[in-house]
């Protein structure tokens, strides 16, 4: 059931060529997918994170102690 899983490495990687830049295949797919999750975290706003209309907003001077 585990032989599913195992990936045979035993073979050169596979690398492309962008003029004088060179990447290996499996580097590039990790170095894309990471910046698709990054763009997908920018965007989707975050869970409750509206703003309700019964709070007031605090001063600096209240969350400060009260210092001026």
């Amino acid at each position: 059931m585990l032989k599913i899983f195992s990936i045979d490495l035993n073979h050169p990687a596979h690398y492309l060529s962008f003029g004088p830049f060179s990447v290996s295949a499996g580097n590039l797919t990790i170095i894309i997918s990471m910046a698709v999750l990054f763009l997908i975290a920018l965007f989707l706003p975050f869970p409750n994170h509206e703003k309700t209309t019964d709070e007031k907003p605090k001063s600096q001077s209240a969350k400060a102690g009260g210092k001026k």
